[in-house]
C-alpha cells in the first residue's frame, strides 16, 4: 500500500475513535446536567488537557509554528504569555467559579451562572453574555474549521471545502450523542496525540538532518534575527509595545467560555490545583516543541536543495512531519550498509544496480541479487550505519563467495556496494573501519 492509503487509514481509525468515544459518553449521561456539564465529575487531568486541546489545538499545530517561521522567535512572547495567563487562569479563577457555580443555583452555563450571581431579575445580562458567546465563538470555530481544511488540503491534496465537511460532521456527531462529556475525552484524545507529536516530530527531524549546528546555521542563514527574542530595529519604545501586545494574549483565558467551563465541571474546587500544574507542564512541553518545529523547518524548507516548497508558513508543522514520518518508516536503506531492497528508499535515494556476479539459483544457500542505494546529487544520509556492524557484514559476505560460481568479483564487494554513506554534497565515502 501507498503512503497515502497508510495515512488515510490512521485519519479513519481516528475519527473512528471519536465516534466511539461519543458513543460512550452517551451511555455514561443520564439527565441535562451530565449532557451540559458531565455532573461536575472531571478529573483535574482530563479537565486541564481537553481545556489546553480546546484551545490550542489548530493553534498551536499551525498559528505558532507558522509565526515562528516567518518571524522567528521574536513570536514566542505570544507562547510565553499564554502560559502565564493559562497558570493564572487555574490559579485565581478555577477554584472561585467551581465553589460559585454550584452556590448559585447549580448553574451549568456562564450566561445563567453571571444572571444568579448578580441577581439579574430582567434576564438581560445573561442574554447579553449568550450573544457574546454566540458572536466570538463564530469566529473561534470557524478557525477550526480551517485548520481542518488546511490540514486535508496540504496533506492529501483534498479541496479545502471537502476537508472542512468531513470534520465539521465528526464533530457534530461526537458533540450531539456524546454533550460536554464527549468533547471533553475527545479533546483529551487530541492533546495526548499532540503531545505524542510535538516532542517527537522535532526529534525526528534533528536527526534526519544530520546535527543540531547544521540546522541552527541554516536557520541563521536564512534570518539572522530567528533567535533574537528581541529582534526588531523599531527602537526601544515599540519594540516593548509589541512585546507586550503579543504577550497579551494570556488574559484572555479569563474569558473564554470554553476553558471556564471546564473549571466549572471539576469534582470539586481543590481539583484546581492539580489541573493548574498538568495544565502548565502540558504547555511548557508542547510550546517549545512547536517553537522548535517551526525553526527546523526554516531550515529544512529554505536548504540549497529543499526537499518541498513550502508555499504556507502554517502548514510547516504539516509537512516537516509528513517528510519526517516518511523518511523514518521507509529508511531501510539508510539504516543498512548494504540493504536485500531499495524499493523502498527515502525519497533523497536512488537505487543502482550491485556491481558483482551472479548468484547461480542452484547454488546451496543462494539468494536473489540485491540492489544497494546511492545517494543523489545534494542530499544526505538520514543516519549512517556503525563502522562495526558494517564491517562484520562486508566480513561475511566475503566469507560467503566460496561458491566457484561467484567468481572473483564477488570475493571483494566493489566500490559502489561497499559500507558507505552520503556526505551533505552527495559524494560517498568509506565508513572508517573500527579498530
Amino acid at each position: 500500500m501507498s503512503e497515502t492509503t497508510y495515512q488515510l487509514i490512521a485519519i479513519g481509525v481516528y475519527f473512528a475513535l471519536m465516534i466511539a468515544i461519543g458513543f460512550y459518553a452517551y451511555t455514561r449521561t443520564r439527565n441535562i446536567d451530565g449532557y451540559m456539564l458531565a455532573e461536575r465529575g472531571l478529573h483535574p487531568a482530563v479537565a486541564a488537557l481537553s481545556a489546553n486541546a480546546a484551545d490550542m489545538s489548530g493553534w498551536l499545530l499551525m498559528g505558532l509554528p507558522g509565526a515562528i517561521y516567518a518571524s522567528g522567535l521574536i513570536e514566542s512572547w505570544i507562547a510565553i504569555g499564554l502560559t502565564i495567563g493559562a497558570r493564572l487562569n487555574w490559579k485565581f479563577v478555577a477554584p472561585r467559579l467551581r465553589a460559585y457555580t454550584e452556590i448559585a443555583g447549580d448553574s451549568i452555563t456562564i450566561p445563567s451562572f453571571f444572571g444568579r450571581r448578580l441577581r439579574d431579575r430582567t434576564n438581560l445580562l445573561r442574554i447579553v453574555a449568550a450573544l457574546i458567546i454566540l458572536v466570538f465563538f463564530t469566529f473561534y470555530v470557524s478557525s477550526g474549521m480551517v485548520a481542518a481544511g488546511k490540514f486535508f488540503e496540504s496533506s492529501f491534496g483534498w479541496t479545502y471545502l471537502h476537508g472542512v465537511l468531513l470534520v465539521a460532521a465528526i464533530t457534530l456527531i461526537y458533540t450531539l450523542f456524546g454533550g460536554f462529556l464527549g468533547a471533553t475525552l475527545t479533546d483529551v484524545a487530541r492533546g495526548l496525540l499532540m503531545f505524542a507529536a510535538l516532542i517527537a516530530v522535532p526529534i525526528v527531524a534533528v536527526v534526519k538532518m544530520g546535527s543540531v549546528g547544521d540546522i541552527v546555521d541554516g536557520v541563521q542563514t536564512v534570518n539572522p534575527d530567528a533567535f533574537n527574542l528581541f529582534a526588531g530595529d523599531d527602537g526601544v519604545v515599540l519594540l516593548a509595545v509589541s512585546i507586550f501586545s503579543t504577550a497579551a494574549w494570556g488574559p484572555g483565558y479569563f474569558g473564554q467560555p470554553h476553558i471556564i467551563v471546564r473549571f466549572m465541571a471539576l469534582r470539586t474546587p481543590a481539583d484546581a490545583h492539580y489541573g493548574r500544574i498538568v495544565s502548565t507542564t502540558w504547555m511548557i512541553i508542547t510550546a517549545p516543541g512547536a517553537i522548535t518545529t517551526a525553526l527546523i523547518g526554516v531550515a529544512y524548507f529554505n536548504g540549497p536543495n529543499p526537499a518541498k516548497a513550502l508555499d504556507d508558513p502554517e502548514t510547516v508543522f504539516l509537512l516537516l512531519s509528513r517528510s519526517s514520518s516518511t523518511h523514518s518508516s521507509q529508511g531501510s536503506c539508510s539504516r543498512q550498509c548494504w540493504p536485500r531492497s531499495c524499493r523502498r528508499c527515502p525519497a533523497s535515494w536512488s537505487c543502482a544496480p550491485r556491481r558483482s556476479s551472479r548468484t547461480s539459483s542452484t547454488s546451496p544457500g543462494a539468494r536473489p541479487p540485491t540492489r544497494p542505494c546511492s545517494c543523489t546529487a545534494g542530499s544526505a544520509c538520514s543516519s549512517s550505519p556503525s563502522s562495526a556492524s558494517c564491517w562484520r557484514s562486508t566480513r561475511a559476505r566475503r566469507s560467503s563467495s566460496s561458491s566457484p560460481s561467484r567468481g572473483r568479483a564477488s570475493a571483494r564487494p566493489s566500490a559502489r556496494s561497499s559500507c558507505c554513506r552520503c556526505t551533505g554534497a552527495g559524494s560517498r565515502r568509506p565508513v572508517p573501519r573500527p579498530a
